[in-house]
């Protein structure tokens, strides 16, 4: 099983420390090689520019693939298949005119011409609204077509809007909101080792912002403590070795809660009559 993954820019790093936080640990490093292996002898990666990896994973040079949404659409490759939302890298393509000009909306831009670096995404979103302006590709500096008269307007990826704002670029329209993702090839999906993959990242995924709590409770508070704490489901409630039966004794109680509920359960949880209160962090969750 082959996985092709960002081999630069800012999706290098979060793809390979997803990966690390898997448990697919890269034995021979990802600095300049093509190739890396992991302590899976059947999992193996494949290091690619991110817009190549969706022809990579749909002509079988890989087997699965990790890259941005917006890299998948305009690939237009129809046999690969969104597996999981990685959740990030998070951005969205956008229509952009100059400011203060006359293309306002989106019916402005007919026979107009427009900049990208994703004619497909933006030919296929200008399909659906029935307009149809000229669309150039372009390799680069997208905000700067329309200020040295090469276009009218651009679509460009935006993240926080601070570059169009410094190219005095307003946004005319949403055109596609993307993230990274894991994607497989259609005919590799039955392939257990997929879900194994699959698995390992979702679960890295729900483990963040969660915290494990522990706690000693008495018996007879046992009620009080679960009522205040909000966890996944039910908390869970075990012997304490050592401990007698009796008005006295105590149970251990362990739950899953969100981080940004930690602060007020750990008072909660004392109030009710809980000792020994211990949060750690959680590396991974299986639901």
């Amino acid at each position: 099983m082959r996985i092709a993954v960002p081999n630069k820019g800012r999706l290098h790093e979060p793809t390979i420390d997803l990966l690390e936080r898997a448990g697919l640990h890269l034995e021979n490093g990802a600095d300049r090689k093509l190739y890396a292996d992991t302590v899976d002898p059947d999992v193996s990666v494949l290091f690619a520019r991110a817009a190549d990896i969706p022809e990579y994973v749909a002509d079988g040079a890989a087997d699965l693939g990790i890259t941005g949404y917006d890299q998948v659409c305009e690939a237009r490759v129809d046999n690969v298949e969104e597996l999981l939302d990685l959740e990030f890298g998070r951005c969205r393509l956008v229509l952009a005119a100059p400011e203060d000009g006359a293309l306002e909306t989106v019916a402005d831009m007919a026979g107009k011409t427009v900049a990208t670096e994703f004619p497909n995404i933006t030919a296929d979103f200008f399909a659906d609204t029935g307009v149809d302006p000229d669309i150039v590709e372009v390799t680069g500096a997208t905000e700067l077509t329309p200020h040295v008269e090469m276009a009218d307007a651009i679509v460009d990826i935006t993240s926080t809007g601070t570059t169009l704002k410094m190219n005095r670029l307003a946004v005319v329209d949403d055109v596609l909101s993307s993230s990274v993702r894991l994607f497989g090839r259609d005919d590799v999906l039955e392939n257990p080792k997929v879900e194994e993959v699959r698995t390992a990242l979702a679960s890295v995924k729900q483990a963040e912002g969660k915290r494990y709590l522990m706690m000693n409770v008495p018996t007879a508070k046992l009620d009080d403590v679960r009522n205040v704490i909000p966890g996944l489901g039910g908390p869970t409630v075990m012997n304490i070795a050592g401990e007698d039966d009796g008005d006295d004794a105590a149970v251990a109680v362990h739950a899953v809660v969100n981080e940004r509920d930690v602060f007020e359960t750990i008072t909660e949880v004392k109030n009710a009559g809980a000792s020994d209160i211990l949060v750690t962090e959680i590396e991974r969750l299986v639901e």
